[in-house]
Parts: structure tokens; C-alpha cells; sequence
């Protein structure tokens, strides 16, 4: 390997690391996972901060790589989690931050075109109220296992 194409790696590498950021909203640990090996859906996380002084609202994302992008949450529906579409965002508060993580609020793809393969990229734009537009590579990891609600809980997905 050449001292060209490790310097190549490795500024990859720490880009992917650092947090995007936008007119006061930063993106950080951002990741992506497909719902199986062959599946037709997927989901990333991220924790998103708001270090500006007024609140904002992620309310819509799109990338290329499926049909449809929808921002979703989970709601017990007796002894089962259900998927379910959030029309109105979520709120980022002034100073704060929110997580979309498993088991929780997230980002969801649906009519994947293509698999989500370990250790490659998806371009995803997040839409805010405020700061407009921020457009991340998030990194798909596919083996990352931080699931807030632990694995075994059923889950129904409603399109």
C-alpha cells in the first residue's frame, strides 16, 4: 500500500469522524444498518446538537439510495414496537440535542436500491427549519449493535 493511498484512508477515516455541521446544528456518530441481509429497508442514527440560539426541527431527509425516506419512531402497541412515520420532525431545542437511535426515533429508508454494505457510504441530506439543507456520508455498519430496547422485541413496520 502506498504512503498516498494510506494518507487517502486515513483522512477518510477522520472525516467520517468528525461531525457535520451547519448554521449551529452538528451531526455526530452518525451510522447506517440495514434491517437484514437482503433486506428492502433500513435505518440510520445519529445524534444531532443545536448549539445555536434558537430552536429548530429536523423535518424531512432524502438520499438516492431508496424509494421513499421517512423520519420514524417506535410506539408499544400492547406487547409489540411499531414503526411508525413522524410528519412533524423532531424538535432540536436551543442548546440541546436529540438522538435518533434503535429502539427510537431514526431515519428510515424504505425500497432500498441497492444493499447496504459493510463499511461503505450513503449521502443523506437532513432538512431542517432553520439551518435549511446539511448533507452527510453516513457510514454503514451493518454489525453495530446498540440497540436501546435489546434484540427480541417484536416490531411491526406500518408504510
Amino acid at each position: 500500500m502506498s504512503l498516498k493511498s494510506t494518507t487517502l484512508g486515513l483522512t477518510a477515516a477522520i472525516a467520517l469522524a468528525m461531525p457535520a455541521w451547519a448554521d449551529g446544528i452538528s451531526i455526530e456518530d452518525p451510522y447506517a444498518r440495514a434491517a437484514g441481509a437482503s433486506a428492502m429497508a433500513g435505518a440510520a442514527f445519529m445524534t444531532i446538537h443545536n448549539d445555536s440560539e434558537t430552536d429548530d426541527r429536523l423535518v424531512a431527509a432524502s438520499a438516492d439510495v431508496s424509494a421513499r425516506v421517512e423520519l420514524h419512531t417506535h410506539i408499544a402497541d400492547g406487547d409489540v414496537m411499531r414503526m411508525v412515520e413522524v410528519e412533524e420532525g423532531f424538535a432540536i431545542p436551543a442548546g440541546g440535542m436529540h438522538s435518533l437511535e434503535r429502539g427510537g426515533d431514526h431515519v428510515m429508508f424504505m425500497g432500498i436500491n441497492t444493499p447496504f454494505e459493510q463499511g461503505e457510504t450513503i449521502s443523506v441530506t437532513l432538512t431542517f427549519e432553520q439551518a435549511g439543507d446539511i448533507t452527510i456520508d453516513i457510514p454503514i455498519d451493518n454489525e453495530r449493535n446498540d440497540m436501546m430496547m435489546g434484540e427480541g422485541h417484536g416490531s411491526d413496520h406500518d408504510s
